[in-house]
C-alpha cells in the first residue's frame, strides 16, 4: 500500500522544479500522492470492505485535488503537462 523509498526518489527526482528540490513542490507532491494512490487503489480492488484504506485513499484524492488546483492557479501550462505525465484525466 505504501511506496518504497527509492521510488519515492524516483518520483522526486523527475518532478523537481529545482536543484535544491527535495519533494516539496506541489508537482513532486502530486507525483508521490497519485503513486500511492494507484497502490491503494489496487488494495481497495482486492480488498472492498476495508472502510479505513478506503478512508484513507479519500484523503489523498482530495490532497492530490487541492495541489492540484494550487498549480492550476498558478500556471495552467504546467498543470496540463503535469496532468499529461501523471496520465490524469482532466
Amino acid at each position: 500500500m505504501s511506496i518504497v523509498k527509492a521510488k519515492k526518489t524516483e518520483l522526486i527526482k523527475a518532478y523537481k522544479s529545482s536543484d535544491k528540490d527535495n519533494g516539496g513542490s506541489a508537482a513532486a507532491q502530486v507525483a508521490v500522492l497519485t503513486e500511492r494512490i494507484n497502490n491503494l487503489t489496487e488494495h481497495m480492488k482486492a480488498s472492498p470492505k476495508d472502510q479505513h484504506s478506503k478512508r484513507g485513499l479519500l484523503t489523498l484524492v482530495n490532497r492530490r485535488k487541492k495541489l492540484l488546483a494550487y498549480i492550476k492557479k498558478h500556471s495552467v501550462a504546467d498543470y496540463e503537462s503535469l496532468i499529461k505525465k501523471l496520465g490524469l484525466r482532466k
